[in-house]
This record gives C-alpha cells, sequence and structure tokens, in this order.
C-alpha cells in the first residue's frame, strides 16, 4: 500500500515552492475553481452567478468528495492547483495554517457581518483564509407517512433519541428501514458526531491533544448506536444502501441543501433538529470554505471573483442550498424565499438557531490520516456482539500518536 503523504506536508511544499512563472495567456482571463459537488442544481447555480462576473471567466472542476482533499493537495503540489478550491471543515486546519491560502478579509464584501462561530475554524491571527460560504447544521427528515403507517406518534421540536430511535424501529418492523445517517455508509465516522454530540462526546479534546473516543460519554453514545443497529434494528446494517428521499426510510440525518430533493415527492416529511440526547440540546454544523491559492498567477483575480461570489446578493441566491454566514441574511424571510420546500419555523430551529449554538464536526491538523486510521480501528465495532468498549479503546491506541503531531 502507498504511504500515506500527510495533507499538510504537501501543503507546506505547495507553499513554499516557487512554481515558476506563470505561463502567458492570450485571450479573456480564465479562473478555475475546485469543488466537490457535482450536483446539477449546484453547478447551474454557480454558472449562473460566475456569468455576471465580468472580469474573467470562470470554470467549477467537479471532483469527487471521497478523494477530494487528497486529489485537491497532490494538484497543487504538483503546480497543477486551481484558482480557487472549496475545502471541506476536515482539512481546514492544515489548509489555514499551512500558508498555502491567500488572505481574503479586505477582499470580502461587508467582512464585519460575518458570524464569528463561523469564521472560527477559516481564521489564523485575526486574517481570514477561507470563505465559509456553507455553514449548515445537521438535523432529521422525516418520512410522516411511514411513520403513520407503524402507528407511531409523529416527532416534533423537542423530541430524544430514544423516541427518535423507538420510531425507527417501528418503520423496520414494517419493512421499511428506519434513521439513515446521510453519507456515514459505516465509513465516514465524522457525520455520527451528528448523533453522538448529544452525549457531549468528542472525537479528541478541544485542544486536540487527547483521544476522546474512550471517554465515558463517548462509550455511552456508542453502545446506543450499537444497539439501536445490531438489537432494534433501527438503522440499516453495513452494506445496506437506502435512499430516504425516494420513499425508502423514515428518517435521515443531513443538511438542508438536501431539501431540493423532496421537490417531487410522493410522501409527506417535515425537517426537525437534531433530537435531544442526556446533555440537552445541541446542534453540528457541517462547514466548507472557500480560499484562493496562494501561489496561483491569477491570485489577486481569483480573490476579486471570490468577493464577487460571496457578496450579499450573491449569498443570498447561495443560501437555497448552502445556508451563510451573514449575520444579514440569517433571517426565516431571507432564507423563505430560496427554501420554498421548508416550513419557516423548520428554518429557524434547524438553521438559524443551529447556527447560533452549533459545534463544527471533527477537525485536526493531519486530519486525512485520522480519519482512514481512525475508520479502520472503529471496523470491528459494526458487527453484533462487538465490545464497544474494548473497540474505542483500539480506536484511542491507533490515534494517540497522531494527535497534536
Amino acid at each position: 500500500m502507498r504511504a500515506l503523504i500527510p495533507v499538510v506536508a504537501l501543503l507546506t511544499l505547495t507553499a513554499c515552492g516557487s512554481g515558476g512563472p506563470p505561463a502567458q495567456q492570450s485571450g479573456p482571463a480564465t479562473l478555475r475553481m475546485s469543488i466537490w459537488t457535482a450536483n446539477e442544481a449546484h453547478l447551474k447555480l454557480f454558472n449562473e452567478i460566475a456569468a455576471g462576473y465580468t472580469k474573467a471567466k470562470v470554470t467549477f472542476e467537479s471532483i469527487p468528495l471521497e478523494s477530494y482533499t487528497t486529489t485537491l493537495t497532490t494538484q497543487m503540489a504538483g503546480g497543477k492547483a486551481p484558482d480557487l478550491a472549496w475545502i471541506l471543515e476536515g482539512s481546514a486546519p492544515d489548509f489555514v495554517t499551512s500558508g498555502a491560502l491567500a488572505p481574503l478579509k479586505s477582499r470580502i464584501e461587508n467582512a464585519g457581518e460575518l458570524v464569528p462561530a463561523a469564521t472560527k475554524l477559516w481564521e489564523k491571527d485575526g486574517e481570514l483564509y477561507a470563505y465559509p460560504f456553507s455553514t449548515s447544521p445537521f438535523g432529521v427528515f422525516v418520512n410522516t407517512d411511514l411513520l403513520r403507517e407503524a402507528g407511531q406518534k409523529l416527532p416534533a421540536k423537542g423530541w430524544t433519541w430514544e423516541e427518535a430511535m423507538a420510531g425507527a424501529a417501528a418503520v423496520a418492523k414494517k419493512g421499511k428501514a428506519g434513521l439513515v445517517v446521510g453519507d456515514w455508509d459505516y465509513k465516514n465516522w465524522t457525520n455520527l458526531a451528528s448523533l453522538w454530540g448529544g452525549w457531549g462526546a468528542k472525537a479528541w479534546s478541544d485542544d486536540g491533544t487527547t483521544c476522546g473516543f474512550n471517554q465515558p460519554a463517548m462509550v455511552e453514545a456508542m453502545t446506543f448506536l450499537h444497539k439501536s443497529i445490531f438489537t432494534d434494528k433501527a438503522l440499516p446494517g453495513p452494506g445496506t444502501t437506502v435512499d430516504f428521499f425516494a420513499g425508502d426510510a423514515a428518517m435521515v440525518i443531513t443538511q438542508i441543501s438536501r431539501a431540493s430533493l423532496l421537490k417531487d415527492a410522493k410522501f409527506g416529511w417535515r425537517l426537525l433538529p437534531l433530537p435531544s440526547g442526556p446533555v440537552g440540546d445541541y446542534s453540528v454544523i457541517g462547514q466548507a470554505g472557500i480560499g484562493v491559492v496562494k501561489k496561483s498567477p491569477q491570485a489577486d483575480l481569483a480573490a476579486d471573483f471570490l468577493g464577487y461570489f460571496t457578496n450579499s446578493a450573491n449569498s443570498a441566491k447561495l443560501a437555497q442550498f448552502f445556508p451563510p454566514a451573514r449575520s444579514s441574511l440569517l433571517n426565516v424571510e431571507t432564507l423563505a424565499k430560496s427554501n420554498p420546500l421548508v416550513e419557516p419555523d423548520q428554518l429557524q430551529s434547524v438553521v438559524i438557531d443551529g447556527i447560533a449554538k452549533g459545534v463544527v464536526k471533527p477537525n485536526h491538523k493531519g486530519q486525512e490520516e485520522l480519519i482512514q486510521t481512525a475508520r479502520a480501528a472503529l471496523d470491528p465495532m459494526w458487527q453484533a456482539g462487538a465490545d464497544v468498549k474494548t473497540v474505542l479503546d483500539g480506536v484511542c491506541t491507533k490515534i494517540q500518536p497522531l494527535l497534536g503531531s
């Protein structure tokens, strides 16, 4: 197996290398922005916004999510970097501290109105190195028809994890799937933060130096999850793919950007905040930032485009899929215009309230290696009869040497 080169090493190489002189180009200026989404609705909106920018032609390069960060950093180290890049929250510490990104604060319209909780991950020494264009809390889409058919009370704001799993298990007994953790698939464990946050559990300490997988809160949360999967059958088991948006599951944990998939839904649904856990109400946020690659020969033009792409008017358009970090846009009236499928009270409770109190998904320097190492160590968990505490102790044994390094 090829040795894993830490992302931070590639980024340091990118930041320090000369890159050579920029190639001469004829004709109108062009900019390339790397993104992970290939969603047609997202691309259509991006291209519509970019069409209004008169200083350059902008193209969007979609890279599959599962290889996104590795591909991006390899391009950067190999002299084939894009001018702008969509950066996932897990890789933010590497990108922000490496020197690979250009400073942006002076290029962002009304930067002072950006919500501090949204910019924290993308700042260093008072400077902003990526614009947090998507600050999206996780919520739960619920198929109300399936719950009614299973004789279950419809959930409402203030529901608990016990209630959620009971409803999911009841639906599963009727032949459909219960609860799906979106984009987890027993691989991307960081999305489980949307559940374990209810127990106050953390993958590692706030300073990033101590493993949290074997702490009591995490053991309790993962024991609850394991029982829900293998005893109660409330979640589809490993190797099972279920599409909530096709009407095949009672619930899915995901973000508001997926609401567009319900445009032609043949079933009733509602969007709710994450259920409360032993520590009470909480919110978990997935973030993405857009940065300008510092070594790009067109970095100044790229920063100018980013200022345009994220100005107040365009941020309002992007809010259809990507909740904005601008305080002036974080209100029900603005979000309702771009999210007509979601009820105003749901926008308030899931998105606006969620951003105000949310904690960003796990992120750390050297995140790619951490993710792969923890994923392998968690694999023994996903079978009936697993000793949860022993598995979690094993996770800490594997990742502790990577923390704080």
